[in-house]
């Protein structure tokens, strides 16, 4: 037998019962959001086209909007330099117990072999202590400069320390990436650089075949075009100058390496033994410590970190110098950065480089790079912070071509007299040098100065070469701190809770300057209330400090306001 299925059937009391309990519900609903008020937005009507200067309104509330977010971008900015300073404060007071620990275990011996053990591969005090030895342990130093800026690349500290050091140190200058800028240019600098050390210049491979990398290949099927990457020029050159320099000397010699981040150092060693033997990768600070590569039975290189650009250099040297990667770093040191390097650049090359429409200053730049390469946030801003690191990382790696001309007068530094000059040149065969650095310019395609980019340097770049000049920064190392943070400590401890008070006082006005602009920046209606403009006077006469004036006129009465904004 079939079972029934249960009937739906109500009594007259049960659904009517239920029905009054429906339209209950739906009353205390229309209730409730009469009391709160939740309309229904209204459809912006926009600007009708008959309306005259349509195109000069639709212009200004562009620029108003514009203008709008610029205030918050700066607030924005100015509230993360607040925060980083009251982290950095922080960051003293937690670190002062643990000075004090240390300075009470330093007169055990035991305990100064524990602290040096302590200290962080990564750390710049360790980098310092690798490029000195080094440097004690080479009887020829290689200054690696990027043809871009060989100016830039150049330390007067670790040049001084090679020159006065004694001992028949010699230094040479390898002029690497000369494939990045234009032919003449690189002839400029060669002449320019050959009067004060002896230059060789240089095209290293970006990629250098190995076993491994041939069995990945191989595995996955994939076609490699190893033939311009793995092209390598000036090796030779450099190899039989460093030979013929070791059978003078009647021994085995050793090379040390030497430069700023990303010259090249690691793979000038790689071009000159034909295989990878060093590690080398687009960011910054790969080679922590001193290794050793055996060329032959008479020439050994040492590959050294990067050297550590001191902090008194100006923005635009430590945006290209710093070993602190862009992705590490703050976001307003980093836009710093961006824009004096574009403030030092030839604007006309930049917009051709970029393919972007002409712009005022580098934070329109910034922005309108980030449109083009898709880098929005949340409701379409552009986001400048990853646009202003992509830059960074453009001209700090090889994808950017530009480069500086030479000074117009050549003047030596101090340290380097005409003896000082005679002693590095002692020992090299500089005719033979010039000829084959004349083939190696000649050798490979150079890019035109149209593709490239003018910039102007910054000239040299003081450097940290010494361990117990180093100054640890705690919000990008978070190592111990210096004497230098210990003499700011007690001045910035006593401003600290006035900070505060202005932060919180300026966080204030910034929000009533926002309030201001967005009530202005909406659409309203045709009609006008003569109370609703005086307020309006009131609040833009409060409202002048800003940068620009968004007042409406308070004397016509007309049926159709044209100043409103309808976006």
């Amino acid at each position: 037998a079939e079972l029934r299925k249960a009937s739906k059937r109500l009594s007259c009391h049960k659904r009517y019962k239920i029905q009054k309990k429906i339209r209950e519900h739906h009353r205390k609903v229309r209730k409730e959001a009469k009391k709160h008020r939740h309309r229904k937005p209204k459809k912006d009507p926009g600007i009708p086209s008959a309306a005259p200067f349509k195109e000069e309104l639709l212009r200004e509330a562009e620029q108003r909007k514009r203008r709008l977010e610029e205030l918050k971008q700066k607030q924005k900015l100015n509230r993360q330099k607040e925060h980083e300073k009251k982290r950095k404060l922080e960051a003293k007071k937690n670190a002062a117990p643990i000075k004090e620990e240390a300075e009470g275990k330093k007169s055990s011996p035991k305990s100064k072999g524990k602290t040096k053990k302590l200290l962080n591969k990564n750390s710049k005090k360790s980098f310092c202590r690798e490029l000195m030895k080094v440097l004690e342990a080479s009887d020829v130093v290689l200054e690696v400069l990027d043809a871009r800026d060989p100016m830039g690349c150049r330390c007067p500290q670790l040049e001084q320390a090679v020159t006065c050091s004694g001992g028949n140190k010699k230094l040479l200058l390898v002029l690497n990436k000369t494939d990045l800028v234009p032919k003449d240019n690189t002839k400029k600098w060669l002449d320019y650089l050959k009067k004060e050390f002896p230059t060789v210049a240089f095209k290293s491979a970006a990629v250098m075949k190995d076993k491994n990398m041939q069995q990945q290949v191989t595995k996955r099927r994939a076609r490699v075009n190893f033939s311009e990457t793995s092209q390598y020029f000036g090796s030779k050159c450099l190899l039989k100058l460093l030979q013929d320099y070791g059978k003078t000397q009647d021994k085995a010699i050793q090379v040390g390496v030497v430069g700023f981040p990303n010259v090249g150092k690691s793979s000038i060693i790689n071009s000159l033994k034909g295989k990878r033997t060093c590690n080398v990768g687009l960011t910054r600070g790969v080679t922590k410590a001193m290794q050793t590569v055996h060329l032959d039975k008479q020439t050994k290189i040492l590959d050294s970190p990067s050297i550590i650009a001191d902090p008194s250099n100006s923005a635009l040297t430590l945006a290209l110098r710093s070993i602190i990667e862009p992705e590490a770093s703050d976001s307003a040191a980093v836009l710093e950065g961006v824009k004096a390097i574009i403030n030092n650049c030839s604007k006309q090359q930049v917009i051709m480089h970029y393919s972007i429409p002409d712009f005022r200053d580098p934070e329109e730049f910034l922005s309108l790079l980030a449109q083009k390469r898709g880098m929005l946030k949340k409701g379409g801003v552009p986001d400048i912070e990853n646009a202003a690191t992509l830059v960074l990382g453009d001209w700090t790696g090889a994808r950017t071509k530009y480069y500086t001309e030479p000074p117009g007068f050549q003047k030596p530094p101090a340290y380097l007299t005409e003896q000082k000059i005679a002693e590095m040149q002692e020992g090299f065969n500089l005719n033979i040098l010039e000829q084959e650095n004349s083939k190696t310019v000649q050798a490979f395609k150079h890019p035109s100065s149209s593709s490239s980019i003018a910039f102007q340097s910054a000239g040299m770049t003081n450097g940290t070469i010494e361990e117990n000049k180093v100054i640890e920064e705690g919000s990008e190392w978070g190592h111990m701190e210096t004497s230098k943070e210990e003499e700011e400590e007690s001045t910035e401890s006593d401003d600290d809770d006035d900070d505060e008070d202005n932060m919180e006082e300026d966080y204030d006005d910034d929000d009533d300057n926002i309030k201001e602009l967005t009530r202005k920046a909406k659409p309203g209606k045709g009609q006008r209330d003569p109370t609703d403009s005086r307020e309006e006077r009131a609040g833009n006469e409060r409202s002048r400090s800003l940068s620009f004036s968004l007042d409406k006129p308070a004397d016509e009465d007309d049926a159709y306001d044209f100043n409103t904004d309808y976006v």
